[in-house]
């Protein structure tokens, strides 16, 4: 009788420290970021057959955009409480709806959203403008400008053009805006090999780069990653100054 329970034990114990040993090792961080890099590439990968991340949605309204990132999205709003949430390349609008869904929630919130194609179809929302044009387009910018209000809380998300040197533009535009303790929001910065499209050149994570080497007022938060997979890595900018 000792002997069968001593038996069952071990094999209880034997399993639970397997498991956790499993789990250590997947966590040691050169072995975690092997993994985190192989799913990124499987996830991005697959907009190809169109599926799953191109066919993410939000109330029927198509977002494309990592779930992952949108949920840490819906925290920081919830936490910020912004005024103001600009999105720069908007596309069909769903970033800008699920971002006013949000803020509907709150009870907070007004979203501008900018973008060079044609918005009619986009959907539409009272807590919704829609500018059209370019982001750096300087008669765009002060049409932004025109309805900050001092004192308003504001919330930026950079998802146009992702060349180098449009983004690292756009940084230094609407960074201007960004409240203390809020966020300037980056994205696609996993472009360039950061793990995934190697081959797209010089874009939104070493426009990021650059910015930070040249300002103080800014840090990386990585609790915004931690999901592990995300399409920002090093793209969530929290102003601290």
């Amino acid at each position: 009788m000792v002997n069968k329970k001593f038996k069952r034990w071990l094999k209880k114990n034997f399993r639970a420290k397997g498991f956790y040993i499993t789990g250590l090792l997947h966590n040691f961080p050169p072995y975690r970021r092997w993994i985190t890099n192989q799913f990124h590439k499987l996830v991005y990968g697959s907009y190809i057959l169109k599926q799953p991340w191109t066919m993410t949605e939000w109330l029927g309204i198509p977002v494309l955009k990592c779930p992952f990132d949108l949920w840490i999205y819906q925290e920081l709003i919830y936490e910020i409480r912004p005024d103001v949430l600009i999105d720069c390349g908007s596309h069909l609008g769903g970033s800008a709806f699920y971002f006013a869904s949000l803020c509907e929630l709150v009870g907070k919130g007004q979203v501008i959203s900018i973008d060079i194609t044609s918005q009619e179809q986009s959907k539409k929302h009272a807590r919704i403008t829609y500018i059209h044009g370019s982001s750096i387009d300087p008669n765009v910018f002060s049409q932004i400008e025109s309805v900050i209000n001092q004192g308003d809380v504001v919330m930026v998300w950079l998802d146009s053009n992702h060349e180098e040197e449009h983004v690292l533009q756009e940084i230094k535009l609407y960074s201007q805006f960004v409240s203390k303790e809020s966020y300037l929001i980056v994205e696609d910065t996993n472009l360039n090999g950061n793990p995934v499209w190697r081959g797209f050149g010089s874009g939104p994570a070493e426009a990021v780069k650059k910015f930070l080497a040249q300002t103080n007022d800014f840090i990386v938060d990585r609790e915004c990653e931690r999901f592990y997979l995300s399409f920002n890595p090093g793209g969530f900018l929290k102003r601290i100054k």
